[in-house]
């Protein structure tokens, strides 16, 4: 469980922001990770357990 989340990852969530995109770039991982929206550019800090509660697909950096 520890390696299902990396740097430059790109995660979408079950709920929208509210620029209306789901889709969520991973900038730092950790007991927090920090977000940014890929529709506004907005950067967010969420607790990991809402992260990996929230996850509906993950797709993996080239």
């Amino acid at each position: 469980m520890a390696d299902r989340f990396a740097v430059g990852d790109i995660i979408r969530l079950k709920k929208q922001h509210p620029c209306g995109s789901s889709d969520w770039e991973v900038l730092r991982v950790g007991a927090d990770f920090r977000l940014k929206c890929l529709g506004c550019g907005h950067q967010v800090m969420v607790p990991r357990k809402l992260v990996e509660k929230n996850t509906r697909e993950i797709r993996k950096k080239a």
